[in-house]
């Protein structure tokens, strides 16, 4: 299967439970540490990125919320499945590790948005720098992130603004779970 190739043996996450395909009541207790009453509260501290852009400071302590906030929107907002929930989780905390890392910025912003048959997802920062995506290799320690975004996500890509880029993926959804 996809994951077993692309997560067997993969450093530099050692000691995070590794999502693998599995029926949705399991794919839902992936999620680390998250509870509905802790992914309540990082919406109402930082706001619902389905209304407007949401700014996180740039710290690593910075993902955890992003992960919560993604998994109470796609999830309890959106009525997803808890496997597209998993994999959206998986692709935001890739996509806010790279902006914390690579852009020296101070905040980002994260967005959700919703159309039919689609969810997409966006993180911006103040680089133009654009991310690249390399290839992969069994014993790498790092670089996997847009490898998992590219395999993942149906879509996804950079669009340059005046002031630094936004960094988006696009999954496929059931338009027959449009509210």
């Amino acid at each position: 299967m996809l994951w077993t190739a692309m997560m067997g043996g993969m450093a530099g996450l050692e000691g995070v439970e590794q999502p693998r395909q599995r029926g949705d009541a399991a794919a839902a207790r992936w999620i680390p540490s998250v509870d509905d009453e802790q992914a309540h509260k990082a919406l109402e501290l930082f706001g619902n990125p389905t209304e407007a852009e949401v700014r996180l400071p740039s710290r690593p302590e910075s993902a955890l919320a992003a992960r919560r906030i993604t998994h109470c929107v796609v999830l309890e907002q959106w009525a997803l499945s808890p496997q597209t929930a998993e994999y959206a989780v998986l692709l935001v905390s890739e996509l806010v590790g790279n902006a914390v890392r690579h852009t020296g910025a101070r905040v980002f912003g994260l967005r959700m948005l919703r159309r039919r048959g689609w969810i997409r997802i966006e993180v911006r920062d103040p680089s133009r720098g654009l991310p690249c995506l390399m290839p992969v290799h069994e014993m790498d320690t790092s670089g996997r992130g847009l490898f998992l975004v590219d395999r993942l996500s149906d879509r996804w890509g950079v669009d340059l603004l005046p002031r630094g880029k936004t960094t988006w993926f696009e999954m496929r959804v059931s338009d027959r779970q449009l509210p």
